[in-house]
């Protein structure tokens, strides 16, 4: 491939007050051959509008009715023009060097592949996290960032986003498709993708507090692959990869969430986000911080 064109997808619900940093990420990226599409997805706010309609003409901006956010990730894929395409929420931000790395990824890993970076987490959370792909683990936790750069044809043949997923966990639930379909995901080392973490962010005011009934919606949607048989060859294949928790752990809270009611469950799993990945990560950069003062 030569310089395939890239298309970097910007949802924005009443979300102007971020987005000129995304844009200007993406703007100042070494990577040069990049289409941007900014889905407006219903805003009723007058200065994101306006914004909006103030935007450079290279910048497509196209409008919906209030879908929710698969909706507009659909549109904007199935609008692109790239060969590869990759989502950014437009309060998140990349490295200069983000998109020529994750395509140099996937170029030299081969077909059926797509790339994910590391993450650097802003606002209420800090630090950098370090994420493993592992499948068997990827049905019990999402430990892929949304932002992903995979080709075009990958989101066709699974069928997009599910768009009935408006709170949340979209992602991930497209992420397992993307797995049990035959696409491998590789990884850049490096950090090169800012996500901002805040309380009325998705993540924390919405999907976080109903993990349990979501996770059974998408089991739901996943029989073949959460029979205990699936399982345990999953877990055979993939034992030996690196994890971010001990798999076994996994086997022990499946057996939990089947017997405690899903309210307790997901009351469960709020606490113990407190020992999660990126609290870890948080804690130990702010107590590195508070040395060097």
């Amino acid at each position: 491939m030569a310089d395939p064109l890239v298309t970097v997808i910007l949802p924005c619900y009443n979300a102007h007050q971020h987005l000129d940093k995304a844009l200007a990420s993406v703007l100042e990226q070494t990577y040069n051959r990049i289409e941007i599409i900014i889905v407006n997805d219903g805003s009723t706010n007058s200065e994101t509008l306006d914004y909006l309609s103030s935007l450079d003409s290279s910048i497509n901006v196209v409008y919906q009715q209030n879908k929710g956010l698969p909706a507009a990730r659909n549109r904007g894929f199935n609008d692109a023009k790239g060969l590869f395409v990759l989502p950014l929420d437009c309060d998140d931000w990349l490295e200069p060097n983000a998109i020529a790395q994750l395509l140099e990824a996937v170029e030299v890993a081969g077909e059926s592949v797509f790339a994910f970076p590391q993450m650097i987490l802003e606002g209420q959370a800090a630090g950098i996290t370090t994420k493993h792909y592992n499948l068997f683990e990827q049905l019990f936790l999402n430990q892929l960032p949304y932002c992903l750069l995979l080709p075009k044809v990958a989101w066709e043949k699974i069928g997009g986003y599910d768009e009935s997923m408006r709170q949340g966990y979209e992602d991930w639930e497209f992420n397992i498709r993307l797995s049990t379909n035959g696409w491998r995901a590789v990884t850049v080392p490096e950090p090169l993708f800012h996500y901002r973490v805040t309380r009325t962010g998705m993540l924390l005011s919405t999907s976080g507090r109903q993990h349990c009934e979501l996770w059974k919606t998408i089991r739901k949607k996943h029989p073949e692959t959460y029979r205990w048989s699936k399982l345990k060859e999953t877990w055979t294949e993939w034992r030996k990869n690196p994890s971010s928790y001990p798999l076994w752990v996994y086997f022990i809270w499946l057996i939990a969430s089947s017997i405690m009611p899903t309210a307790w469950g997901s009351k469960f799993f709020s606490w113990a986000r407190r020992y999660s990945n990126s609290r870890r990560v948080t804690r130990a950069y702010h107590a590195r911080k508070a040395k060097l003062i």
